[in-house]
């Protein structure tokens, strides 16, 4: 897991682009039945060290209150931040500092 350190504050013109690049993006990781388990998280957290940028799927039956709480959940854990809500799909975003470290060589 990463580090917890407050994930940045976007900018409104940033958040329009990235909305603009995850539109053509499927859903990359999937909540079920289970929740939020460990595994998932590690899953998460691996998928925005190798993208970003990613679309979940979350099966909630209940309401809306519980799709804002996972959401809520998953940022908080892997420092991320959410991009869009649609639906039963979140997107999150959590700038990759491992790319940067590489481009000054």
């Amino acid at each position: 897991m990463t580090k917890k350190v407050k994930p940045p504050i976007l900018a409104p013109h940033d958040i329009r682009e990235l909305r603009g690049k995850i539109h053509h993006l499927k859903p990359i990781i999937i909540i079920g039945n289970n929740g939020l388990i460990p595994a998932v998280i590690q899953e998460i957290d691996r998928a925005l060290n190798d993208h970003e940028l990613i679309k979940i799927r979350v099966h909630v039956k209940d309401s809306k209150e519980e799709l804002t709480k996972i959401t809520q959940e998953i940022c908080t854990k892997t420092n991320a931040t959410t991009i869009q809500t649609i639906g039963h799909i979140i997107a999150i975003y959590r700038k990759n500092l491992q790319s940067d470290v590489g481009e000054n060589n």
